[in-house]
Order: structure tokens, then C-alpha cells, then sequence
């Protein structure tokens, strides 16, 4: 309990006046600022009403409580009145009085640091209320301020009157120049929003100047590349014919010649072709075919084409199938032009020691190709650069390593459109691991089934970036009508994710709050929301670490490599319903 300094006894309207007036002066000589008295004097004042109006009367005790630094002052009223009935609907803010009872209750207890208030029916009320001293200005003498009050005299009514009529004076000041802040800021905010949504005007013509460009240089590309392979056939039949000798045999210089030429007109032809897949990619006018697959098969063709391409006895070409000979469906063509791809690269920077192909199943439903070389490997700061059109990083075996920098950009693309990701993991001078995941059937068909169409659903979009969702919303709403709702964090979006139940999820990794890989294990975890197919959008290169944590995603896609036709075929495959032959669905 604390130390007494004053009591004051309470039975009429005067004596409540007297209550506010020791209250002010308590609070100013505990060194309390001028807002901060008129709290306590308000709060005391209610109260000391209360005790004489329902409680027939009371006292008041001010009392000093704690040790320094967490002095604070108490007030404590007492009566022996018929007690408050509905004390728990006062607090609740439920109880609604004529006469304005529990209203001084309720926002007493708002302005004090404690509330505490034990009322029983014919036993009285008990209230007590503290409110911590400020810092700097501790009085622990109880004795003294006792002292200091006995000498201060009451004021007369008309000075209390003034005194309230200057705090709401202050109190009126105060509020206006807050409405007059939140009345520039409200001003200031439509400015900040008409600049939004011209920025956002502005970003949306970009992005059709930018989509048109694009297009141009897909056309420019494919027409160009259409006009070199016609003279380009045409030098690698005659240079074939050459070298068979079938009009007269060659001297050795003349075959030498002829074998620059087919190897020169050979480089070429490639370039030319991977120029036009990633033109017809980006276009999205590429088909693809998808058939049955099996990986034994796959791996064993693969070997044949590799093998002479090793260009010593120092590296060994190892080829590790791990599923048993797994059937896929999917494009082979495509699948086959990636890992020619890879198993290229690796070749090219390993200088002696193994390329190693592993092919395994990450998670159901999903196939890995694993590309591991023993060669330069590749420096952190260019492990994205990689994947860009016509850059060539630079190393050691450049001068001997030829490239048009359009294998990995392409290679990665073929692999979004199958519905799979490539992730790159490596160390300099050890050298990489580049890993293909696809989807052991390509998205879009079942097997051999045929499925119906899939345009209605419920898609939830968990990305903090408003211009990515746009971009989302604008792919979704140009290939199906599908609902679509949308969270910016990851809190948001798992909240969204219980209450909405949606068909599909497109989840960010970096979210502020919750980040994706949270988000993923929070849904995967959960019985009502574990059937939900996800798909992983990122601009990040995920080691194997990251896609062990992401087992169970229906995809993984760098966000780079994302088009219409990659995010539908997704979403079409994740609500597509089977159709027996010949009959309904």
C-alpha cells in the first residue's frame, strides 16, 4: 500500500471541486506536465461525482506508491453506497445510462496508466487509479508534500470554473491544429495518390512500348534467321557432296578446306536455330509435342550424341539414372535440346576430371536432371548474368570456348515452357551443378487422357510488388476468366488462404512478415489448405537447399522467364478435370 498524502472526505458538489483543484495541485507539485494535471484532475473529478451522486458520499485518498524509478501516484475512492450492478457492461462500453453513468468509468480508465475498481450490490464500490511519475522530477518525501499542500489554499469555484475553461480553451486550440495537420496531410496524400496513378499510367504505356518492341525483335529475328537457313542449307549439301568426292577425289589441303567449311557452316546452323526457337519462345508461338519418355532411353541417346564431343581422355562423361527408367510425358525434343545444352556447357569449361549426369525425383510428380562438372566453375556475382541473351562471361578457356551466349537463356526458357525451372549451383574453381526440374507429365495434359476446360476457379496471388501483380492480373485475365485475389505480405496471404480456399496459389519468396518459403510450409502443413497447388514465382537463383524446402510446389519459376502460356498452362493443368472418351465429364 502506498504512503497517504492527502484524504479528502466527499458528500457534496463542492467537495467535488475541492477534488479537482487537489488534484491539479498534487499533479503540478509532482512535476507532472500541464497536459497531464488536466488528465488527473478530469479522471478525479469523474469519480469524485460518481462517489456522491450513486454512492451517497466517500473519501478520497492521494497516496505516493513505489520505490524511484517507478514512483507513481494513487488515488483510491471508497463509499459504502449500493454498489454498480452492471460494473462488467460499463467496462465492456456495452451499458448505455440516461444519467451518463459508467461514461466517467470508461474514460477514466483510458487516461490512467492502472484501473482497478471492486464493486459488489449493498457492500460499496472501491476505485483505484495510478498514474506513473515523470522522469526527472521523483519526490519520495511523502511527508514533505504533505507540507507543501497543507500551505496551498482551495481556490474559490470561480477559479476552478476559469481554470477548466482555459484547459478547454488549450484542449480546443489543440484539436485544431491537429485538423488542421490531418487536413494537409489528406491533401497532401491526393497529390501523392494523382502522382500514383499517373506513374502507373505511365508505367502501363512503357509496358505496351516495351511489349511491342519485343515483338518487333521476335519477327526481326525469325525472318532473319528463316533468310540464313536457306543459303546455309544450301552450303552444308554442297560442302557434304564435296567432301564424298562424288565429282572427283580431293588433295588433303582441299578436304582440310572443305571440313573448315561443314564445321563453320555447322556453328552457324546452330546459331541460326537457337536465334529462331527464342524468337518463336518469346513470341509464344512455339508447339510443343508432348509424348511418352522414358529416361533410360533418354539418357542413352544423350550419351551417343555427347560422347564425341569430348575433347580428351581426361574427362570422363557419366551418365547416373536413378529412377528405374521413369516414364515421362512431355516434349522430348525440347527436353533433349536443354540437356544438349548443359552437357555442352560442361564440357567446354572442364578441362580434365567428370561430367556427371544424375537423373532423379525430387518430389512427386517431378523429375531432376542434374548436370555436375568438376571444371572453372562460375563466380557468385554472375550466376544470373548467365542466364541473359548473348552474354558470355569471361574465364580462362575463352579462347578456346566459342559460343554465341544464347544456349542457357534459351535453355532456361524451353524449361519454363515445360512446366520445369533450371537452378545453378557452383563454386569458382571447383566447379557447377546446373539442375533441370520439370514436371513428370508437361503441364496442361494428362497423359493420354483428354481434359476439360479449365476457366473457372479461384486464384490467389501472394506478391508484395504491385507492378508484378498487375503483370499477373493482366496474364490471368487474358488467358481465362478466373477470380483473382490478392494479398501484399505473406501474413495476408495465409489469412487469405484459409478464408478464401482458392484453386491456386502464385507465391512470391521475398515478402515482408512472413517470407514465401514460410508461407509454403504454413499451407503445405495445413489439412484445409495442403491440396492447394502452388506455384513459386522468384528473381533469385535457388541452390538445392531452397528446392528441398519447396518440395510439393507445382512449379518453381524464375519470374525472368515467365509468359502467358507458361502461367496458363500451370493454372489450366491445377484445375483441369478429367473426361472419359466418349462420354461426359
Amino acid at each position: 500500500m502506498g504512503t497517504p498524502i492527502l484524504t479528502i472526505p466527499l458528500a457534496t458538489e463542492q467537495d467535488v471541486v475541492t477534488a479537482r483543484q487537489r488534484a491539479r495541485q498534487v499533479a503540478r507539485l509532482l512535476g507532472f506536465d500541464p497536459q497531464t494535471q488536466n488528465f488527473i484532475a478530469t479522471a478525479v473529478s469523474e469519480i469524485a461525482r460518481n462517489t456522491v451522486s450513486y454512492g451517497g458520499g466517500g473519501t478520497l485518498g492521494f497516496m505516493l506508491d513505489g520505490e524511484v524509478p517507478k514512483q507513481k501516484l494513487m488515488m483510491v475512492f471508497r463509499d459504502q453506497g449500493p454498489g454498480i450492478a452492471d460494473l462488467q457492461r460499463i467496462l465492456d462500453g456495452g451499458y448505455v445510462s440516461r444519467t451518463g453513468m459508467g461514461v466517467g468509468i470508461v474514460g477514466t480508465r483510458r487516461l490512467m496508466d492502472t484501473f482497478d475498481i471492486d464493486s459488489a450490490p449493498g457492500k460499496g464500490t472501491r476505485v483505484e487509479f495510478t498514474k506513473y511519475l515523470p522522469g526527472g522530477n521523483r519526490i519520495a518525501n511523502a511527508a514533505r508534500l504533505t507540507a507543501e499542500l497543507a500551505t496551498a489554499k482551495p481556490q474559490a469555484l470561480i477559479d476552478e470554473v476559469l481554470a477548466q475553461n482555459r484547459d478547454l480553451l488549450a484542449t480546443m486550440t489543440e484539436l485544431e491544429a491537429t485538423r488542421s495537420d490531418l487536413s494537409e496531410a489528406n491533401t497532401e496524400l491526393e497529390n501523392t495518390n494523382r502522382g500514383v496513378l499517373a506513374l502507373y499510367a505511365e508505367l502501363e504505356q512503357r509496358a505496351e512500348e516495351l511489349k511491342r518492341a519485343s515483338e518487333v525483335k521476335s519477327q526481326f529475328l525469325s525472318a532473319v534467321s528463316h533468310e540464313l537457313r536457306t543459303p546455309l542449307n544450301s552450303i552444308t549439301a554442297l560442302s557434304r557432296m564435296l567432301a564424298e568426292q562424288a565429282d572427283g577425289p580431293l588433295n588433303e589441303e582441299q578436304a582440310r578446306q572443305i571440313s573448315y567449311i561443314r564445321q563453320s557452316a555447322d556453328t552457324l546452323s546452330r546459331l541460326v536455330n537457337d536465334l529462331l526457337d527464342l524468337a518463336k519462345v518469346e513470341a509464344g508461338r512455339i508447339d510443343l509435342h508432348p509424348s511418352k519418355v522414358d529416361t533410360s532411353e533418354l539418357t542413352l541417346a544423350l550419351r551417343g550424341i555427347m560422347r564425341p564431343l569430348l575433347s580428351s581422355n581426361a574427362i570422363d562423361l557419366v551418365f547416373d539414372d536413378r529412377t528405374g527408367g521413369l516414364t515421362l510425358y512431355t516434349d522430348e525434343g525440347k527436353l533433349s535440346q536443354i540437356l544438349r545444352n548443359l552437357v555442352s556447357n560442361a564440357l567446354k569449361y572442364t578441362e580434365r576430371g567428370e561430367v556427371r549426369v544424375t537423373v532423379s525425383v525430387p518430389a512427386e510428380g517431378r523429375v531432376a536432371f542434374a548436370v555436375q562438372d568438376s571444371g572453372i566453375g562460375i563466380d557468385p556475382a554472375d550466376l544470373e548474368r548467365i542466364f541473359d541473351e548473348f552474354i558470355q562471361v569471361r574465364n580462362p578457356l575463352q579462347t578456346r570456348t566459342k559460343g554465341s551466349g544464347l544456349g542457357l537463356p534459351l535453355s532456361r526458357k524451353l524449361a519454363g515452357l515445360l512446366g520445369g525451372v533450371i537452378t545453378v549451383d557452383s563454386t569458382p574453381g571447383l566447379g557447377s551443378t546446373f539442375t533441370l526440374d520439370v514436371p513428370v507429365t508437361l503441364p496442361g495434359v494428362a497423359g493420354d487422357e483428354q481434359v476439360a476446360d479449365a476457366t473457372a476457379g479461384k486464384i490467389l496471388i501472394v506478391e508484395d510488388e504491385e507492378s508484378t501483380r498487375y503483370v499477373l492480373r493482366r496474364m490471368l485475365r487474358d488467358e481465362g476468366p478466373w477470380a483473382v485475389v490478392e494479398a501484399e505480405d505473406g501474413t495476408d496471404g495465409l489469412r487469405l488462404a484459409q478464408i478464401e480456399t482458392p484453386d491456386f496459389v502464385l507465391l512470391d519468396l521475398h515478402l515482408p512478415g512472413l517470407n514465401g518459403f514460410e508461407v509454403f510450409r504454413s499451407l503445405k502443413g495445413d489439412p484445409a489448405t495442403a491440396h492447394i497447388p502452388i506455384l513459386v514465382l522468384t528473381s533469385s537463383i535457388l541452390g538445392p537447399d531452397h528446392m528441398e524446402r519447396l518440395k510439393g510446389a507445382v512449379g518453381v519459376l524464375s519470374k525472368s522467364n515467365l509468359s502467358r502460356s507458361i502461367l496458363s498452362a500451370h493454372v489450366r493443368q491445377a484445375m483441369m478435370r478429367p473426361v472419359k472418351q466418349g462420354g461426359d465429364p
